[in-house]
């Protein structure tokens, strides 16, 4: 897939540098020729100066043949106009903007295009580690009836097997995160301390959900 990145501070010359290692072609597009230093000597992709949102600089990185388009600079107001034009202009299907007002991301997630509100996903991320509690949304389906979770999980769970866990609560282990890198368990994979447990449920089972993650295994509490 050809993509296309407007801003390259550390997010978009990061985003650069990992999607160029999985085999994608990456055009990067700034106003400042010199913020493209941070791509290194061995990024193979194109670097386009210019406005992100202006439709002829976005041709020359290549958007006319692109299948997803990042808007990750410093301004709000460039990342959701240059994701709209990327959308509504070239036909782009993936686009996602980074915007760092927690109330505009909610405005234009409402009105179609995907956005990172980098503030509050720090603020609640940082929120779970101090006073983990209750399960965090990720994901939705559309219906509202499913879906993915951060659930945080008592010590009592330590030790024991992702199956009984499953069995116990009724959920599906999507995957852990542990040691900083998330795994694919298997039912014979044991909890240990320290693991971020991410489930799918059913939106209306939730509150159980999270009472049973909080009390431990059924014979702890016999």
């Amino acid at each position: 897939m050809h993509i296309v990145i407007m801003g390259c501070g550390r997010v978009g010359s990061a985003l650069a540098q990992t999607l160029e290692q999985q085999g994608h072609t990456v055009a990067v597009v700034d106003q400042d020729p010199t913020a493209f230093r941070r791509l290194g000597a061995g990024f193979g992709g194109r670097r386009v100066t210019g406005v992100g949102f202006d439709q002829d600089t976005l041709r020359e990185a290549g958007i006319e043949d692109a299948g997803a388009f990042a808007a990750v600079s410093s301004g709000d107001n460039s990342n959701i106009i240059a994701a709209r034009v990327a959308r509504e202009m070239f036909g782009v299907e993936n686009v996602a903007a980074r915007i760092y007002d927690p109330k505009r991301a909610e405005v234009y997630q409402r009105l179609g295009i995907p956005t990172v509100a980098t503030v509050r996903w720090t603020a609640d991320q940082m929120l779970r580690r101090l006073l983990p509690s209750g399960a965090e949304p990720l994901w939705r389906d559309p219906s509202g009836g499913v879906q993915l979770a951060e659930v945080h999980t008592s010590a009592a769970w330590i030790g024991h097997k992702v199956s009984k866990l499953q069995d116990e609560t009724g959920v599906r282990v999507a995957f852990l995160t542990r040691l900083g890198e998330a795994m694919l368990p298997t039912s014979a994979t044991v909890l240990q301390e320290g693991d971020l447990v991410h489930v799918m449920m059913r939106t209306d089972e939730i509150d159980k959900v999270e009472a049973a993650f909080a009390e431990g295994p059924e014979e702890a509490h016999a």
